[in-house]
């Protein structure tokens, strides 16, 4: 499977925060969508970042009073590991498990075309082993 199956699946919207924004309004966005990262990004097309959960708590930690004050730009992280809709789910578990990140965007040819999260694995692995299941269900029963 393709992480295209999981976009198609749970759609391809991104949310993303300009670099000069400040911090405390990406604490805001993470928390009005119930998301753990937002993709850094002036024109909503190319990736300058990523800022994550972790990214603010580790700010948090060195410097409490002005992390909230503080650029998007300052905290998030610049190296973004991103991956293609047509790699496989498994070489992104794979990708995810080796970085310890949880979430990966998705560009076709530098352009930004998704997102996608250990959540949004989870949920699609679920579905395979349930259809695997119904199937060796079926073909121990005969009804297959």
């Amino acid at each position: 499977m393709t992480i295209s199956a999981i976009l198609s699946a749970k759609g391809d919207r991104v949310a993303t925060i300009k670099p000069d924004d400040r911090v405390a309004e990406a604490i805001d966005m993470l928390a009005e969508w119930g998301i753990g990262a937002l993709v850094v990004s002036s024109d909503k097309k190319t990736i300058e970042g990523i800022i994550s959960e972790r990214d603010v708590v580790r700010s948090f930690a060195k410097d409490q009073e002005w992390t909230f004050r503080l650029r998007v730009a300052d905290i998030m992280t610049a190296n973004v590991i991103t991956c293609s809709p047509t790699d496989s789910v498994d070489d992104l578990m794979t990708l995810m498990t080796e970085n310890r990140i949880r979430h990966v965007p998705v560009t076709n040819e530098n352009i930004l075309v998704g997102i996608v999260s250990i959540g949004d694995i989870v949920k699609q692995r679920m579905k395979t082993l349930e259809t695997e299941s119904e199937a060796l269900k079926g073909f121990i029963s005969g009804t297959h």
